[in-house]
């Protein structure tokens, strides 16, 4: 997964800092430093920072290797359901 941050547009609200505190931290009071390769084993949380961003100043881009593992989850998810109803 790959982030993407417009820093112009970026107001410091913190939110995805108090969120995803592993890839996103205030430097003082409005600057924002982030890892735009955030691991795999921080999505959820990731994604609930993009979802938080009040001015929507983050951008989530999913690579081929993401798609790869929801796809993979997904299979895994419904061999499990029986397939009958």
């Amino acid at each position: 997964m790959r982030l993407v941050v417009d820093l112009n547009r970026c107001q410091g609200y913190a939110q995805c800092a108090f969120l995803a505190p592993d890839v996103f931290a205030m430097h003082g009071d409005e600057s924002l430093l982030y890892n735009p390769e955030a691991a795999a084993e921080q999505r959820e949380d990731v994604v609930r920072a993009v979802a938080a961003c009040p001015v929507g100043a983050i951008l989530l881009e999913l690579t081929d290797e993401d798609m790869a593992d929801v796809v993979s989850q997904g299979a895994a998810a419904g061999a499990g359901s029986g397939g009958t109803r």
